[in-house]
C-alpha cells in the first residue's frame, strides 16, 4: 500500500517531460506457475542513478501493459504485485529496443517453497542450461576442476581426460564465456583451482549465427563454461608443483607443472608450463582427430586451424596415433594467454602454444580375419618412436562497434612437425598354421605441415526488432610436405614353402596442398510477433593439389633416384557449392519450432595431371533441418532435432595413387567416389525438481547414411594380402540411446546417479565384392554413489556394466561378451590439513571362444598429502599401480575381424613432491 501512496505523489508532482516524447515501452506479465496472465501489477521505470520514479502503469487484463512518452536511454525496470514475488532489471529504451516482451513472475508462496527446501539445493537448471554450484560438490584441499567435474551428476570425465555431459561429448571449456588458451578442454579443467569456480555451467551452445538471429539452426557443441567467484578475477593465482620418483625398470618419473594469472579490470594474462613423462601431466595431443586418425569424412578444416580430418586408415602417411596410456612418453607443454577489453567494445584474445612429445612404444598385434571358410591370422611386432612438436598460434578481434553493428575477426596459424621412426616384423597363417606371408619393415617418416585460418563475420540489426542481416567469410589453407623412407622384405609362401620375394627400398615425397573459401549471408525477417522468416545463401570453393613421387634405391648410385611410375601421381581437385536456404521460425510461450530446407549445386573438377585424365560430375542435394522445442513447465523441456547434410569424400580418397608402405595390406583411391548424405534425428528431455531434489536427461539419436563412403577390401586368401579401394555404399545407420537421473537419498545423505545407455551400428563390410552388414550392439548401465562431509571425508563408488555383442554374415556365430568397470575413490581427513586418499579400479571382460581367457586388472592408487599455510603449500607422496598390473592389453570386433593388440605400459612407481599455490594476493583492483 505503501507503494502505491508514492506512486500516487509521484503522478500528481511530475512535471510528464516524458510525455512529449514519441517511444512507447510495452510488455506483457505473465505468471510462470499459473502459466495465465497478471493484472494490475505495478510496472515502473526509474532512474539508474538516483531511483527516482520516472514513468509507472498496471497491467491490464490481458497482462500487457504500455509506458508512453518515455525517452532513450537506461532505466531500473520494476514490476510489483501483492502476491508475487518483485521483478528487476535493467533496461535500456532506444528506437530499436522499446519492448520488455513477456516478463514472468512467480508467487511469493512459490519462492518461500524453494527457499525453504531448496536452499542448500546444488543443481539448477535456467533455460537448456544445468547450474552446477561448485561449493556444494566438496573436492580435497588444492583440487583441481577436473576432480570437481567427477563429482557433477550427469558428468563423466574418463582415464584419458576426455569429457562427457549428459552422454555427449564436451567439445568447449570456456573461462567466464571466453576460451582458455583457445578451445583444448584439457587446458582449463586440469589447471585451473577448483575452489575458485562459482558454478559449472552445462550446455549446447548455439552457433554464432544462431545465437545472433534468435533462430535455432540446431549447430551445438556440447560446452561446460567455469564462472569463477569475483574475488579470483582480481590480483593474481597460480600453482607450481613438482614431482618426483625412481623406477630402476622404466626410468625415472617426474612431473613439473607452472601456471599463473593475472587479472586487472578487464585485462587477464595466463602463463603455463607442463613437463613430465608419466603420460598424466595435463596436456593429451589432440592431433589424430586433426590428422585423420578416426574415420571422420569431413571435408573442412577444423576450428582450431589443426591439420584436417582428411587421411583415413589405410593411407600410411596419416600422422602417427600416440595414445599417452600406452608406451613412455615425454610431454612438454607451454602456452601464454592474454585478453583484453577495451573501452567494452574492442576485445582482444591472443594465445601462443608449444607442445613437443617423445614418444617409444612396442606393440604386439593379433588379428584374425574370416573369409568365407578361411581364416587368416596375423600377428606382428612393432618398435615405434615419434618425435614431434608443434606452433599453435590464435588472434580472435571483436569490436562491437555500436548497438547495431559489430565485427569478429579469427587469426590462426598452427606449425607441425613430425619425425616417425618404425621397425615391423609381421606373419600371417592360414587356419591349420600354414605360412601365408611374412614382412620385415622399417619406415623413417618426416612431416611439416603449416594450417592457417581466417574468418569474420559482420553483424547488422536495423532499427525494427528481429530483422538482422550478417556476412560470415572464411579461408582455410593447410599444406604437407612429408619424406618417407621404406625399407621392406616382404615374402610369400604357397603350400607352407617359400614362393616369391619382394624387396622394397623407395622414399615417398609429397608436396600437398589444400585450400578452402567459403561466404554466407543471413538475413533474418519478422513476419509478426510470433513467425519470423530466414533467408541465406553460401558458396564455397575447395582447391586441393597432392603430388606425390615415389622413388626406388639405385645400388649404383647409393640414391633414391628412380622414380617409379606407378607410385607417382599429380591430382588436383575443384570443388564447388552453391547453397541458397530458407528458414521459417515460430516462437510462443511455451514452444520454439523452425523448419526450413536449402538445396545444394555441387560442382567437382578433378584432373589426373600424370595421366591427362579429367572427371567432372554435378550433384544437387537437398539440406532439410526441422527443429522443436517444448518448455512444457519450468525446468522441464523437449527437443526434436532433424537436419540432412553431405559429407565430401578428402582427396586421399579420390586419387587413385596406391600405398604400398604396408606391402600386404595396400590402399588405393577411388576419383569416382561421390558424396555421402546422412539423415540425423534427435529427441532429447530434460527435467529438475526443485522441491524433490531430482535430475534426468534422456537423449535418442538415429542417423542414417546413404552413399556412405566403406572401404572395399580385396582379400587373396592364398597369400593374405589386401588391397583397400573406397566405395560408395547403403544401409549404414546408427541408434543411440543416452540417459541419466539422480537424486538425494536423505536419511544416509548419498546423492545417487544412474545412467541407462544402449547403442545399435549397423555398417556394410564389402570383402572380394561381396556387401556383408556388421551389427555392433552395446547396452548397459551406469551406478553412481557419492557421500561427503566437509573436512571429514569423500567417498564415491561407480559401476558401469556393459553387454556387448558384435555379429558378420562372416562369422559363423555372433560374438557377444560382458564388461564390467568399478571404480572406488576415497578421502579421509586424518586431521583439517593431512589428508589419505586412494582409488581402486577393477576392470573385467568376458571371455570368448576367440579369446580363451577373460581380462582383469586392478588397479589400486594410494598417496598422503599435508597442506600448510592455509592450504598454500602442499607436500604429497603417492603409488600409483600398488599391484603392478597396468598390462596394455586391448581387444575389438569389427565387422569379420577380431583383435587383439598388447602394448607397453607405465606399470607401478611413486613420486615425492611439492606444491605452492598462489591464492589472489591482490584483493581489490585498481
Amino acid at each position: 500500500m505503501n507503494l502505491r501512496i508514492l506512486f500516487f505523489a509521484f503522478l500528481i508532482t511530475s512535471s510528464f517531460q516524458l510525455c512529449a516524447q514519441s517511444l512507447e515501452y510495452t510488455g506483457k506479465i505473465y505468471d510462470s506457475t499459473a502459466k495465465e496472465p497478471v493484472k494490475n501489477a505495478v510496472v515502473a521505470l526509474m532512474n539508474p542513478s538516483d531511483s527516482m520514479f520516472m514513468n509507472f502503469t498496471r497491467s491490464r487484463e490481458d497482462g500487457t501493459f504500455s509506458l508512453k512518452g518515455m525517452k532513450p536511454g537506461k532505466y531500473i525496470f520494476m514490476v510489483t504485485h501483492p502476491t508475487f514475488g518483485d521483478f528487476v532489471d535493467d533496461i535500456n529504451i532506444s528506437e530499436t529496443v522499446h519492448t520488455s516482451g513477456t516478463v514472468s513472475v512467480t508467487p511469493k508462496m512459490k519462492l518461500l517453497e524453494a527457499v525453504i527446501l531448496n536452499s542448500t539445493s546444488p543443481i539448477r537448471i535456467k533455460g537448456d542450461t544445468t547450474i552446477y554450484t561448485a561449493d556444494s560438490f566438496k573436492v580435497s584441499a588444492n583440487a583441481n576442476v577436473e576432480e570437481l567435474l567427477k563429482k557433477l551428476p550427469g558428468i563423466q570425465v574418463d582415464k584419458d581426460g576426455k569429457i562427457k555431459a549428459m552422454g555427449e561429448t564436451v567439445e568447449k571449456v570456456l573461462v567466464d564465456g571466453e576460451e582458455f588458451f583457445g578451445d583444448d578442454p584439457g587446458m582449463a579443467v586440469k589447471n585451473l583451482r577448483a575452489d575458485a569456480v562459482k558454478e559449472v555451467q552445462v550446455f549446447n551452445k548455439k552457433s554464432d549465427q544462431s545465437e545472433f538471429t534468435g533462430i535455432d539452426d540446431g549447430q551445438t557443441k556440447k560446452t561446460i563454461n567455469l564462472k569463477l567467484k569475483e574475488d579470483k578475477k582480481k590480483g593474481y593465482f597460480g600453482k607450481i608443483s613438482l614431482s618426483g620418483g625412481l623406477n630402476e625398470n622404466q626410468g625415472n618419473r617426474y612431473n613439473n607443472n607452472l601456471l599463473l594469472s593475472s587479472f586487472k579490470g578487464k585485462r587477464k594474462i595466463s602463463g603455463f608450463y607442463l613437463g613430465g613423462n608419466t603420460g598424466q601431466d595435463g596436456l593429451s595431443w589432440e592431433d589424430n582427430e586433426k590428422f585423420g586418425g578416426n574415420d571422420n569424412m569431413s571435408m573442412s578444416m577444423d576450428e582450431d586451424g589443426g591439420a584436417m580430418m582428411m587421411w583415413r586408415s589405410g593411407s600410411a602417411d596419416d600422422e602417427p596415433y600416440v595414445n599417452t596410456q600406452n608406451g613412455f612418453i615425454k610431454n612438454d607443454n607451454a602456452g601464454v594467454q592474454f585478453t583484453n577489453k577495451y573501452n567494452d567494445k574492442h576485445t582482444i584474445n591472443f594465445s601462443p602454444k608449444y607442445n613437443n612429445q617423445v614418444y617409444n612404444n612396442r606393440q604386439q598385434y593379433f588379428r584374425q580375419t574370416r573369409i568365407g571358410d578361411s581364416l587368416l591370422n596375423e600377428n606382428s611386432n612393432t618398435l615405434s618412436s615419434v618425435n614431434r612438436y608443434n606452433l599453435k598460434n590464435g588472434f580472435i578481434y571483436e569490436d562491437k562497434i555500436d548497438s547495431n553493428n559489430s565485427l569478429k575477426v579469427t587469426l590462426r596459424a598452427n606449425f607441425y612437425h613430425t619425425e616417425n621412426n618404425e621397425y615391423r616384423t609381421s606373419e600371417t597363417t592360414g587356419e591349420t598354421g600354414t605360412a601365408k606371408n611374412s614382412s620385415d619393415r622399417m619406415t623413417d617418416a618426416r612431416y611439416d605441415k603449416t594450417a592457417l585460418t581466417a574468418s569474420a563475420i559482420f553483424k547488422h540489426k536495423f532499427k525494427k526488432l528481429r530483422r538482422t542481416l550478417s556476412f560470415n567469410a572464411n579461408w582455410n589453407m593447410l599444406q604437407t610436405d612429408g619424406d618417407n623412407i621404406n625399407n621392406s622384405l616382404n615374402q610369400t609362401y604357397f603350400d607352407g614353402l617359400p614362393a616369391t620375394m619382394q624387396q622394397l627400398k623407395q622414399q615417398k615425397l609429397t608436396d600437398k596442398k589444400l585450400g578452402t573459401f567459403s561466404g554466407k549471408f543471413v538475413y533474418t525477417e519478422p513476419l509478426s510477433e510470433k513467425y519470423s522468416l530466414e533467408l541465406a545463401g553460401e558458396v564455397s570453393r575447395t582447391h586441393g593439389n597432392n603430388d606425390q613421387v615415389t622413388y626406388s634405391y639405385s645400388p649404383f648410385t647409393n640414391k633414391y633416384d628412380q622414380a617409379v611410375d606407378s607410385l607417382t601421381n599429380d591430382f588436383v581437385q575443384d570443388i564447388t557449392v552453391y547453397q541458397p536456404s530458407a528458414k521459417l521460425n515460430y516462437s510462443v510461450k511455451k514452444l520454439k519450432i523452425n523448419v526450413g530446407s536449402g538445396f545444394g549445386i555441387t560442382n567437382y573438377n578433378f584432373k589426373d595431371l600424370t595421366y591427362n585424365k579429367t572427371y567432372v560430375r554435378n550433384y544437387t542435394n537437398i539440406f532439410p533441418q526441422a527443429n522443436f522445442i517444448y518448455t512444457y513447465k519450468s525446468n522441464h523441456s523437449v527437443r526434436i532435432n532433424y537436419n540432412g547434410n553431405t559429407t565430401q569424400p578428402t582427396l586421399n580418397q579420390l586419387q587413385p595413387l596406391r600405398d604400398n608402405n604396408d606391402y600386404f595390406n595396400q590402399y588405393i583411391g577411388n576419383p569416382g567416389l561421390k558424396p555421402s548424405f546422412s539423415n540425423s534425428f534427435n529427441l532429447s528431455h530434460n527435467s529438475y525438481n526443485f522441491i524433490k531434489d531430482r535430475w534426468m536427461y534422456q537423449s535418442l539419436n538415429v542417423r542414417m547414411v546413404s552413399n556412405a563412403i566403406t572401404n572395399s577390401r580385396a582379400i587373396n586368401v592364398d597369400s593374405g594380402k589386401t588391397i583397400t579401394r573406397p566405395v560408395n555404399t547403403d544401409g549404414n545407420y546408427n541408434i543411440s540411446f543416452w540417459s541419466g537421473g539422480g537424486f538425494k537419498w536423505k536419511k544416509p545423505d548419498i546423492r545417487v546417479n544412474i545412467n541407462p545407455n544402449f547403442n545399435f551400428y549397423r555398417s556394410a563390410d564389402i570383402i572380394n565384392n561381396a556387401v556383408s552388414f556388421s551389427k555392433t550392439l552395446s547396452a548397459g548401465v551406469g551406478l553412481n554413489l557419492s557421500k561427503s562431509k566437509d573436512k571429514k571425508y569423500e567417498l564415491s563408488l561407480r559401476n558401469n556394466v556393459s553387454y556387448n555383442r558384435n555379429l558378420n554374415r562372416q562369422s559363423l556365430t555372433a560374438i557377444h561378451y560382458v564388461t564390467n568397470e568399478f571404480n572406488a575413490e576415497a578421502d579421509v581427513y586424518l586431521t583439517k590439513t593431512f589428508i589419505l586418499s586412494s582409488d581402486y579400479a577393477y576392470n573385467f571382460r568376458q571371455k570368448t571362444p576367440q579369446f580363451n581367457s577373460s581380462l582383469n586388472t586392478h588397479i589400486w592408487n594410494a598417496g598422503v598429502k599435508k597442506t600448510f599455510k592455509k592450504n598454500e603449500f602442499t607436500a604429497f607422496f603417492k603409488i600409483r599401480d600398488i599391484l603392478n598390473q597396468n598390462v596394455g592389453i586391448q581387444r575389438s570386433f569389427y565387422g569379420n575381424s577380431l583383435v587383439e593388440e598388447r602394448n607397453d605400459r607405465l606399470k607401478r612407481y611413486w613420486l615425492v613432491g611439492f606444491t605452492w599455490d598462489f591464492k589472489n594476493k591482490t584483493a581489490t583492483t585498481k
